[in-house]
C-alpha cells in the first residue's frame, strides 16, 4: 500500500531537519525520508563542530545570522539545550579584510573589536597574526549532530513521521502531486516535495521530474570531498574559532569538541578538496597533499598547536558559483541546497525560508531563486 503525506522532505541533515520542524510546527502533515539515519556520517551534517559567526563581507548574511540566532534560541528553549557553545571568533589575513568586516558588524549592531596584529598576538599568543584582527565574542561552535536530532525531535513532537533507510531513487510528477520512490521499491505520494539531499543532489536532479526550463536555470552545483584535521593544544589557553584568508590559502579552525575528544583544534583548508560528481563518489581517503598544506600552515601560523594531526576526517561541501544558497521551487517541488561551506549557522532560517516557499505563505530572498528569476526574465 502506497503511503501519503502533505509534505515529504527528502534528507535529514541540518536543512532538511529544519524544514521539517518548521512545517510540522505550523500544523502540516510531514514525512521525512532519510537515506540512512539523520546527520549521517557520510553527509554534511554529522559531528559536533561547525562555526557560528556573524562576520561576513556582505551585510545581507550578517543580518541573516541575527535572524537565524533568534531561531536557534527558540530551538534551545524548546529542548532545554545549548546547541551553540560560545568561543568568539578572530578573522584576519590580507584577503579577509578585517576592517571591512568591522564596518559591516558595526552597521548591524554586532559587538566586535578591531585589534592590531601585535595586540592580538598579546591576547592570543597561540596564533601568529599577519594583519589586523577582527574579534567578535558572539561567535561560537554549533553541535551539528545534536542540532539535527533536536530539530527532528521537534518535528516529530508536532506530528511528523521519520522514515530511515529510505534511499530515494526518483520523484514522478502526477496529476494530484508527486510519487516518491525508493531504491527498494517503496513509494509515498506527496502533495509537495522538498529535496534537501546535500552532496547527493547533483545525482538526483535529473530524476525529480523538474521542468526543463527550471533545470536549465539552476546554477552549477559542485561537490568537494574536503579534509579536516585535529591538532592537540600545547597548553590550556582558550581557543576561539578563526578564519584566515590570504592569496595563498584560506583556512578555518575551531575547537573540535566531542569529535576531537575535546583535546584539540579542528583546522582545514576552505574548499581545498577535490571535486567529485556527487556524494556517491566520495572515498573517505585524505589527500596527502592537502594534509601537507594544512600541517605547513599550522607550523607557520598556529604555534599553540602540536603540528602533528592526531585525527583526520573527510566531509562534503556542496557549493554554487556565488556561494549563495539555492532555495527554489517549481510547481510543488522545492530544491534546497544550503551550501555546506557556510550553511550550518543558517539552518533554522533556511528551514523557515523553505517552509515559507513550499507553503506559499512567505517570500524568500530573490538571490536564492535563480531558476525562477531566469524563467521570469524570459
Amino acid at each position: 500500500m502506497t503511503q501519503s503525506a502533505e509534505y515529504v522532505v527528502i534528507g535529514a541533515g541540518l536543512a532538511g531537519a529544519a524544514t521539517a520542524w518548521q512545517l510540522a510546527a505550523r500544523g502540516h502533515d510531514v514525512t521525512i525520508l532519510e537515506r540512512t539515519v539523520p546527520a549521517s556520517h557520510d553527509g554534511s551534517s554529522h559531528g559536533s563542530a561547525r562555526i557560528f559567526r556573524y562576520a561576513y563581507p556582505d551585510d545581507f548574511y550578517t543580518r541573516a545570522v541575527i535572524e537565524s540566532k533568534a531561531l536557534w534560541d527558540e530551538l534551545d528553549r524548546a529542548g532545554g539545550l545549548e546547541l551553540i557553545t560560545p568561543f568568539g571568533a578572530v578573522d584576519y589575513g590580507p584577503e579577509r579584510q578585517p576592517e571591512h568586516l568591522a564596518r559591516v558588524l558595526d552597521g548591524a549592531g554586532v559587538e566586535h573589536e578591531l585589534l592590531s596584529a601585535a595586540d592580538a598576538r598579546s591576547r592570543w599568543p597561540q596564533f601568529f597574526f599577519d594583519t589586523s584582527v577582527l574579534w567578535h565574542p558572539g561567535a561560537g561552535v554549533i553541535d551539528a549532530e545534536r542540532s539535527v536530532t533536536a530539530m527532528i525531535d521537534e518535528a516529530v513532537k508536532h506530528g511528523a513521521t521519520l522514515l530511515t533507510g529510505w534511499d530515494v531513487a526518483g520523484v514522478e510528477k502526477r496529476e494530484s502531486g508527486y510519487r516518491v520512490s525508493s531504491a527498494a521499491g517503496e513509494e509515498i505520494d506527496a502533495g509537495n516535495v522538498i529535496v534537501s539531499a546535500g552532496g547527493w543532489l547533483p545525482g538526483l536532479l535529473g530524476r525529480l521530474g523538474l521542468p526543463d526550463g527550471f533545470l536549465a536555470g539552476l546554477p552549477e552545483i559542485t561537490v568537494r570531498q574536503e579534509q579536516a584535521y585535529h591538532f592537540r593544544y600545547r597548553n590550556d589557553e582558550p581557543w576561539p574559532t578563526f578564519i584566515h584568508k590570504s592569496a595563498a590559502i584560506q583556512t578555518y579552525g575551531l575547537p573540535g569538541g566531542r569529535d576531537a575528544g575535546f583535546a584539540g583544534q579542528k583546522v582545514a583548508e576552505y574548499n581545498g578538496g577535490k571535486f567529485i560528481p556527487s556524494a556517491v563518489a566520495q572515498t573517505g581517503t585524505v589527500d596527502p597533499d592537502n594534509r601537507r598544506r594544512v600541517v605547513d600552515y599550522v607550523q607557520k601560523y598556529l604555534p599553540g598547536l602540536d603540528p602533528e594531526p592526531y585525527a583526520e576526517t573527510t566531509c562534503l561541501f556542496t557549493n554554487t558559483p556565488t556561494e549563495d544558497f539555492l532555495i527554489d521551487r517549481a510547481d510543488g517541488l522545492t530544491v534546497l541546497s544550503p551550501c555546506s561551506g557556510h550553511g550550518a549557522k543558517f539552518a533554522p532560517l533556511i528551514g523557515q525560508w523553505a517552509a515559507d516557499l513550499a507553503t506559499g505563505t512567505g517570500d524568500i530572498p530573490a538571490r536564492f531563486r535563480p531558476a525562477t528569476a531566469r524563467i521570469s526574465a524570459n
